[in-house]
């Protein structure tokens, strides 16, 4: 598999999304709430099959936040076994159009299943480069940046680690996004207007896109048009005009 083309200043090379109302649309129609989850899968299925051709590299999509444990246990252990039935039945196909799955987030709270399926297709496809796409479950900005303080801190406990030596980038070596570039740009669907608590270190000088439309019915065409529009933004990581 030939390795992905490099992407311009002017592409949105890694893009995250958070993937919203997928209830809210199912409720719409008078629907159970878990059918809307499923039509959901359905569209990662698209949108992870067509961003290389987009000039995406890294595709991280938001599945489930630590806030999500809040929601009706039928509706928790539902997306559970959306999420497991996407791993399975996407395996080979995942392997044969080149996409590299992983996983972030704190799996410890996930059932030992999931985590041996999320486990298994991160080894199968990890030798893979078209496409990078990263699922966020049981995730949350502020839990991701607390657990990687924690094995700092036990690094300075053991003397393993000077915290003279504390950079930006050695916390980032902490992360769960540690082998991630930054994302360039983040889509958040629904016509809500929080970032939610994801990736809130990583996305610092990302570009946002808020858009009125649940993800189910988030296709193509909108994503082209949010990635021309990035095309057209300055981006100056802090810097002035010039």
């Amino acid at each position: 598999m030939a390795a992905a083309k490099a992407t311009s200043p002017r592409e949105a090379g890694h893009v995250a999304i958070i993937m919203d109302g997928n209830g809210r649309w199912a409720t719409g129609r008078g629907w159970p709430r878990l059918v809307g989850h499923r039509k959901g899968a359905e569209r990662v299925k698209e949108i992870v099959r067509l961003a290389p051709d987009m000039g995406i590299r890294w595709l991280t999509l938001y599945a489930f936040s630590t806030e999500n444990w809040k929601r009706s246990t039928e509706e928790v252990l539902g997306l559970m076994s959306i999420f497991a039935r996407y791993i399975q039945r996407e395996a080979d196909g995942l392997a044969a159009e080149g996409v590299r799955m992983r996983f972030i987030g704190d799996r410890s709270r996930l059932a030992p299943r999931l985590q041996r399926l999320m486990a298994g297709i991160e080894a199968r496809t990890a030798h893979l480069t078209r496409l990078n796409l990263t699922v966020a479950i049981n995730y949350g900005g502020r839990d991701e940046i607390m657990r990687a303080a924690r094995a700092i801190a036990a690094e300075v406990a053991g003397g393993r680690f000077d915290p003279a030596d504390l950079t930006e980038a050695a916390f980032s070596r902490r992360l769960d996004t540690c082998d991630l570039p930054d994302p360039d740009l983040v889509i958040r669907t629904s016509g809500e207007t929080r970032t939610s608590n994801f990736l809130p270190w990583q996305a610092a000088y990302a570009e946002y896109e808020f858009t009125e439309t649940l993800w189910p019915d988030f296709g193509p065409a909108e994503l082209t048009a949010i990635l021309a529009r990035f095309s057209n933004r300055e981006r100056r990581f802090g810097g002035g005009k010039p």
